[in-house]
């Protein structure tokens, strides 16, 4: 079930801060006190151990196995479908890590607004391969994310370069200006999902990309992906039936659920529920020639 957790955190297949290396998790991160990388050996096993290097490596020590959902407690949830209770037998409790690195969570997050998720993994790799840094620790094929002073100094045509318009450049600079905000919501002792609604603060994260990083940084369970073109017709379609849906609909029909529709809607989508695709496919257009 690790896999399903840990799986979350890909951004695509290549990801150049993530590597699953047998049954080693490995990834580049940046903390509140520099890079770091984290190796978990036997990350899906029963005996998980892990190792940390780099300037960040004590701070992520303590939160090292947060990542595989170590600390995440699944109560008990009700199925009030039985689609949903279909899902749960076949899952379990799907525990949700938790990276505590919203930092590293908020840029493809922010890379993912209003473009396909072929396109923003893509742009993803390049940003990373182009900007990051070299991974502490033995690993010379792991990145580093792109230092947040670094990423805050970029001039918007560099970055047009890799595909990523004005609106989305100007919030990953955003994103880097408030580093020092992110790691005091991270610190805080406030309620997950406080912590996730802290991150539309910032000018340009709204509730999706709240959501999408809050899912992943804070291992929130009740992050609900609002104006995702793929989720509302997913729950629709395996809740209802209705091969289309609404927002407003999804969180009608996931009420039942409040504090745990992130984790509920996981469940469907790992039991392969998705609406059926009408109409043409969405072309992807790169601006970076433009």
């Amino acid at each position: 079930m690790r896999r399903h957790t840990i799986g979350q955190f890909a951004q695509g297949s290549h990801d150049p801060t993530l590597l699953i290396d047998g049954q080693d998790l490995w990834r580049a991160t940046y903390t509140p006190d520099g890079s770091a990388t984290l190796r978990i050996a036997d990350a899906f096993g029963p005996e998980p151990q892990a190792t940390t290097f780099g300037d960040g490596a004590d701070w992520l020590a303590s939160r090292a196995l947060d990542i595989i959902g170590t600390r995440d407690t699944v109560p008990e949830i009700e199925a009030h479908h039985v689609q949903v209770r279909d899902a749960q037998r076949a899952f379990g409790a799907l525990r949700l890590g938790a990276s505590q690195t919203v930092y590293h969570e908020l840029l493809p997050a922010v890379l993912g607004q209003r473009i396909t998720g072929l396109e923003a993994h893509r742009q993803w790799r390049a940003l990373v391969r182009t900007y990051g840094s070299p991974a502490p620790g033995p690993r010379a094929d792991l990145i580093c994310p792109p230092d947040p002073q670094r990423l805050a100094e970029i001039p918007y045509h560099a970055l047009h370069s890799l595909g990523i318009e004005r609106k989305r450049a100007d919030t990953l600079r955003h994103v880097a200006t408030r580093f020092e905000f992110l790691s005091r919501v991270t610190e805080s002792h406030i309620a997950i999902h406080e912590k996730t609604m802290r991150l539309e603060t910032i000018s340009g994260v709204g509730p999706w990309t709240s959501a999408v990083a809050g899912g992943l940084a804070f291992g929130d369970p009740d992050a609900l992906l609002i104006g995702d073109f793929h989720v509302k017709n997913t729950v629709a379609y395996a809740l209802t039936g209705a091969i289309r849906g609404t927002d407003d609909e999804m969180i009608a029909t996931l009420h039942p659920y409040s504090g745990q529709r992130h984790r509920v809607v996981r469940w469907l989508q790992l039991a392969g529920w998705r609406a059926p695709a009408r109409g043409p496919r969405r072309r992807n257009v790169s601006i970076a020639r433009l």
